[in-house]
């Protein structure tokens, strides 16, 4: 099961949680750190965390990232852990949310998990920022291309415009001028 109609939200709860997100290279991070740097409250990404904490413990990407459902699921789980942590009257700026799993999952071609569909059906943001990608860049952490940042990028969009929370559009700007246009538009 990876489609959409299977995912109904019954999420009662409301937060105060603003997503930042995109495909590959779209300057999420750089986003989150300038907001954190301007004194807001923000979350990490998981994905590039997990390779990280992996990578200190002796392996290499490509053994990370080998089995696609376990990172995925890794990544998941972290994922949730941190929006569990979080109070929601707290004005939060997160890098990814739990929705974001949805769209690699369709990339990658799995089916959803029983706890991916569980936690989508908890999940309330405020708004959702999806930045447009910028020129493509590869570092150590992402094995994507330019065609996956832009097919990982499309699917980001279809699933966050699927889900019932705001979706802004943030245009390709200096850093500084992406942040100032996402807090003019809370």
């Amino acid at each position: 099961m990876n489609t959409l109609t299977a995912i109904t939200l019954n999420n009662p709860i409301t937060t105060n949680w603003y997503v930042v997100t995109g495909g590959p290279s779209t300057g999420k991070t750089t986003v989150i750190n300038l907001l954190h740097k301007r004194g807001y409250q923000t979350a990490i990404e998981h994905a590039r965390h997990y390779i990280d904490t992996q990578k200190s413990n002796g392996q290499t990407v490509e053994e990370i990232r080998k089995n696609k459902r376990k990172f995925q699921l890794r990544v998941l789980d972290m994922q949730i852990e941190q929006e569990n942590s979080l109070s929601r009257k707290d004005v939060v700026f997160l890098d990814r949310a739990i929705p974001d799993a949805l769209a690699y999952y369709q990339f990658l071609e799995l089916d959803y998990d029983k706890k991916l569909i569980e936690a989508i059906n908890n999940v309330s943001y405020k708004k959702i920022f999806i930045l447009d990608p910028l020129p493509f860049v590869n570092d150590y952490a992402r094995t994507e291309d330019k065609t996956a940042q832009e097919k990982i990028h499309f699917l980001i969009t279809k699933v966050y415009e699927s889900l019932s929370f705001p979706v802004v559009q943030v245009p390709v700007l200096s850093p500084e001028v992406r942040v100032d246009f996402i807090l003019k538009n809370l």
